[in-house]
């Protein structure tokens, strides 16, 4: 069992093209052409499309996200992408604590810094075993407890197996958060501080803004994004390839930069599933982290010093 250690082929190319990149110049100009949109990427800066057709840099850390979900209603947004089984597998031998995905699903929705919808914890598997760093998103479950317990059907699960929010329904009696097993979730206790032009946005729960006090929220797999074919901006932003995202159906997944058969993925890496025997049948799989790029001392620079001191005497311990 894991400890964890802190406390805080051909035929299908196109298609498979088109959901992975639809590049960052045509998804700018597609969507950007009457403000700044999250174009995610590993670059410092991104390429966007002014309403005078010039195109210009800026400053990635200037850029938000406009959420175009425009033709979706609420019906289809619970039913889910028509043919689609997202899947998501983390590369624990790649993970460094970079925490860029944890900024940019902050970005993404609009978050405060001190509220994290991804975590990524210090691990260590026994006491003669080496520390490795741990990210976790909500596990999106096929079976999923969260849903079973809400009383409002705020929960729900998809056609296409994301587990989405509806805010709009949610009463905050925190059901799904006592049920769940791998505590995911987060409680909106104050009145969420957001962008006027977000706030002033209909819900939806394939965005998951604007945030409501007194509702709970979490990871959502951004399928405002795969609708549009595109990633995660957790995957994107990571610059070590850490996440890989795809199609269960189209056995394809990919960080970005590499594209793999998901089966192959997981038989050649012997990928598993976190507290699979709860039964939650989750659709994150974890590749264990043999032949480590990265010394977990690297990890603990993107730390504060009191937290870097809290661990480190864990790991001495």
């Amino acid at each position: 069992m894991m400890k964890d250690q802190s406390t805080p082929d051909n035929g299908d190319s196109s298609r498979r093209r088109d959901f992975i990149k639809i590049g960052l110049g045509a998804l700018a100009a597609s969507t950007c052409a009457g403000g700044l949109c999250s174009c995610g990427g590993k670059e410092d800066t991104v390429e966007l499309l002014t309403p005078e057709g010039e195109v210009v840099e800026v400053p990635a850390q200037h850029v938000s996200h406009v959420h175009k979900t425009v033709g979706v209603s609420k019906e289809e947004a619970r039913k889910g992408i028509e043919g689609r089984k997202f899947v998501m597998v983390i590369d624990l031998a790649r993970c460094n604590n970079a925490r860029k995905c944890i900024t940019a699903c902050q970005k993404m929705h609009h978050l405060p810094e001190d509220k994290e919808w991804i975590r990524v914890r210090l691990m260590k598997d026994t006491e003669e075993s080496a520390p490795y760093w741990f990210p976790k998103t909500c596990f999106h479950c096929d079976n999923p407890p969260c849903v079973k317990v809400c009383p409002v059907d705020a929960t729900f699960k998809r056609s296409d197996g994301l587990v989405l929010i509806d805010n709009e329904r949610c009463i905050g009696c925190k059901f799904c958060m006592a049920a769940c097993p791998y505590s995911t979730r987060v409680f909106n206790w104050d009145e969420p501080e957001q962008p006027e032009e977000i706030q002033a946005l209909d819900f939806s729960p394939e965005t998951s803004v604007p945030s409501r006090v007194g509702t709970v929220e979490k990871c959502d797999f951004c399928p405002d994004m795969a609708r549009m074919g595109k990633l995660p901006d957790c995957v994107t932003a990571c610059p070590n390839g850490v996440f890989y995202f795809g199609d269960e159906n189209e056995d394809i997944v990919t960080n970005g930069d590499e594209t793999v058969r998901f089966s192959q993925l997981i038989n050649d890496r012997s990928g598993y599933r976190y507290m699979e025997d709860l039964g939650t049948k989750p659709r994150v799989w974890y590749l264990p982290p043999r032949d480590r790029l990265f010394p977990v001392d690297r990890g603990m620079e993107n730390l504060p010093e009191d937290l870097q001191d809290i661990l480190q005497e864990m790991l001495d311990t």
